[in-house]
């Protein structure tokens, strides 16, 4: 049996079904994956092909009904809740579509509010080492009102950054930014794998944002239907117009 430690996160036979009976749903159908440190993975697929539920179960945030999930060598389906909650507050972090910034704070107090939940003190020196790191290392003090969205989402990556997380999950991470806007995250996060190690699992519907990725992961009805490497926006594109043409 292999280490599970080689890799940032694993799956094994994965299965999550909502309901009971007759009226169940299988969003994901006996899923094996390995997600390898250092790699930036884009997960892709049809409307309710299983994507989300995906993302939810390899980052803990949902336990699958059957099946293992383990994160940098953990086996997250043994865990207590508590457990759960302190591997995923230190080893997993998220960036989603939506900022979810708090207004009131300044960027470096949003950033810092990870480790303050935490029972921690911020040490001053990593939270604005993490601005730096996403090129807002001069708006420390900005609100998020006086912040464009770019560098508000950029401010929710520094917040997910600021533990050292083992894996940086995103969902749809550019999709309430325009083009070049989110062609900037996109770069920090491509840049994050190739200089520091960063392991990334990134859902997306936009061949674009995905062929930023080393690995383009397909799902189709809660199963895995094919992967690209290094492929093209245009390949990306034409593999999910097929996937999006075959009959349910």
């Amino acid at each position: 049996m292999s280490p599970v430690s080689n890799d940032g996160i694993q799956l094994r036979s994965v299965t999550r079904r909502y309901g009971s009976g007759g009226g169940s749903v299988t969003a994901l159908d006996r899923i094996s994956l390995s997600f390898p440190r250092g790699t930036f993975t884009a997960v892709m697929g049809p409307s309710g092909s299983g994507k989300s539920t995906l993302l939810q179960c390899a980052a803990g945030l949902d336990r699958p009904t059957s099946g293992s999930v383990a994160v940098g060598g953990t086996e997250l389906t043994k865990l207590s809740e508590t457990k759960l909650t302190l591997l995923r507050r230190e080893r997993v972090g998220f960036v989603f579509q939506a900022f979810n910034l708090l207004p009131s704070l300044t960027a470096e107090q949003n950033v810092a509010l990870p480790l303050r939940l935490a029972g921690r003190r911020p040490p001053k020196a990593r939270v604005r080492e993490v601005l730096h790191q996403v090129g807002l290392g001069e708006r420390a003090r900005h609100r998020p009102s006086e912040l464009s969205g770019g560098q508000q989402q950029r401010v929710a990556l520094a917040r997910a950054l600021i533990t050292r997380p083992a894996v940086l999950f995103a969902d749809e991470p550019t999709g309430a930014l325009d083009s070049r806007t989110g062609r900037e995250v996109l770069t920090l996060l491509r840049g994050m794998v190739d200089h520091e190690g960063q392991t990334v699992v990134m859902v997306t519907h936009d061949p674009v944002a995905a062929s930023y990725a080393d690995r383009v992961v397909f799902l189709v009805d809660g199963r895995v239907n094919g992967e690209l490497i290094a492929a093209s926006a245009e390949d990306i594109a034409a593999r999910m117009t097929k996937l999006e043409a075959v009959p349910c």
